[in-house]
This record gives structure tokens, C-alpha cells and sequence, in this order.
């Protein structure tokens, strides 16, 4: 766990797959067509205190969904890649735009298309139900599930990291 702590603490940017990260993976239909996504509130709250701590949150996701767009907007989430099948390349992008390393990159994914980003970033984390092979390679397995408030546990990890978590925590009381 130490080792995951000091490469948590240069963290800059939280970049997040979607579904299997920020939602449980289930994709569901209605009879007209239309897509429906659940997203955790936990892990919303979270997103806003690494925000409102200097740390940017990204959306990189293979999917391309209004839904997405939506819950990104309520984020204030600006750096939203969908429809990136190689997130690597995303990443990459996202990097050169930021002008910051990798290893100031925390990379959260859960199955194989995230596998490459996870491993180039400078923290690579996968959730708790995480593809096995994903979870072999990453720096980090969370304990809870995704959708289910694994992204929380990672925004609480980097400002416990960084030494901001208090500050965030004690903003409440």
C-alpha cells in the first residue's frame, strides 16, 4: 500500500473509464430505445473533492452516450473522450493537452480495452470486480465495486495521498 500512496501523491489528473468504473457495467434499454445508466452519488461527491482540491477528473469511455454527457455536465467534468476504443491513445492526448507526465496520471479501468492506460499511467487502478487479468497488471484493486463507490475510495486515496483529505472531510462538519 505504500507504494500506491507515493504514487498517488503527484497525482494532476483522474482520468475514469465509464462503464464498469462509473456505473455497474449493465447496460439497460427501454422499449423506445433509450439507454439508462446507473451512477453512483458516492462516487459523484468524491469527483467534486478531488476537483475542488486542484485534481482534474477525465472521462475516457469506448461508448459514446448522451447519458455520459449529462452526468459529466453535473460534474463540471470538461475533459470527456467518448467513443475511444484505444484509450491509450485518449490518454496520450489528454497528457500532451494538460502538459503533464504520466506519472501525474491515475488511470481507473476494469476490463482488457483499459488494460494498455492502466499500465502507462502513473497510478493504474482497477475496481473490485475488475476483469482478473486487468487487475493482475494494475497498481491498485479498490474494495468496492464499480459503480458502487470504487471511484470514491480512489478520490479519497489521492487527497489522503496528498495530505487534503482532512481539508475536504472537515468542509462538512
Amino acid at each position: 500500500m505504500q507504494s500506491v500512496i507515493e504514487k498517488a501523491k503527484p497525482i494532476k489528473l483522474l482520468a475514469m473509464d465509464v462503464d464498469g468504473v462509473l456505473t455497474d457495467g449493465s447496460l439497460y434499454f427501454g422499449n423506445s430505445g433509450e439507454e439508462i445508466k446507473a451512477f453512483s452519488i458516492l462516487d459523484g461527491l468524491g469527483i467534486k473533492l478531488l476537483r475542488d482540491a486542484g485534481i482534474k477528473p477525465a472521462i475516457i469511455t469506448g461508448r459514446s452516450s448522451e447519458l455520459v454527457k449529462r452526468r459529466a455536465a453535473e460534474l463540471k467534468i470538461e475533459l470527456i473522450y467518448q467513443g475511444r476504443e484505444d484509450k491509450l491513445v485518449a490518454l496520450e492526448e489528454l497528457r500532451k493537452d494538460l502538459g503533464i507526465s504520466f506519472e501525474e496520471i491515475a488511470y481507473v479501468g476494469d476490463d482488457l480495452p483499459d488494460l494498455s492506460a492502466i499500465r502507462q499511467a502513473g497510478l493504474g487502478i482497477t475496481v473490485a470486480n475488475g476483469h482478473y487479468y486487468v487487475a493482475r497488471h494494475a497498481d491498485w484493486q479498490t474494495k468496492a465495486a464499480g459503480g458502487h463507490g470504487a471511484v470514491r475510495e480512489i478520490c479519497e486515496l489521492i487527497l489522503k495521498a496528498q495530505g487534503k483529505l482532512n481539508d475536504a472531510l472537515e468542509q462538512f462538519l
